[in-house]
């Protein structure tokens, strides 16, 4: 059990370091975006892992701390992962595809629809490496019309590396 990291594991590794993220988000149709900021911790586990750590603030004046976990399932042939905060009682479970050409992770997920409880929705999440020093993830929810809208977008930029 000593998998040697592949060339997916090689490439998620570029998240590891420390990153400052502005990310705005909208909480409601019609609503401003609310604009917030925090920090990312995010350190490698035996070069097949990557574990972020967040804590920043919430649109209400709070504070919120979350973790992701991302990594690649040579089995499934796909990028497998997990995000949680202490804002939720939701696990998401990730699964998705890198598009080298643009250099763009997609994670689809189902989680609850915030607009009608007990219901669920399927979200995407996509991570786009713009360059070693700054990566942007945009987050979307598939509308009843078949679209994928986007409610949040942030901006992630590397203070230092680990």
């Amino acid at each position: 059990m000593n998998e040697e990291p592949k060339e997916e594991h090689r490439w998620l590794q570029q998240f590891v370091g420390e990153w400052n993220y502005e990310h705005e988000a909208v909480m409601a149709p019609g609503q401003p975006p609310i604009k917030c900021g925090g920090l990312e911790r995010v350190r490698s586990i035996g070069g097949l892992w990557v574990v972020g750590e967040g804590t920043g603030e919430m649109p209400d004046g709070g504070t919120a701390t979350t973790m992701i976990t991302l990594g690649y399932d040579p089995a499934k042939q796909r990028f497998v992962g997990t995000f949680i905060g202490s804002m939720m009682s939701c696990m998401w479970v990730y699964e998705g595809a890198l598009d080298r050409v643009s250099n763009t992770l997609t994670l689809d997920c189902d989680g609850p629809d915030f607009s009608t409880p007990g219901k669920t929705a399927q979200y995407r999440d996509v991570i786009e490496l713009k360059n070693a020093d700054h990566r942007i993830l945009t987050s979307h929810i598939l509308g009843e019309d078949g679209k994928w809208n986007c409610f949040m977008t942030a901006h992630y930029r590397r203070v230092k590396e680990v």
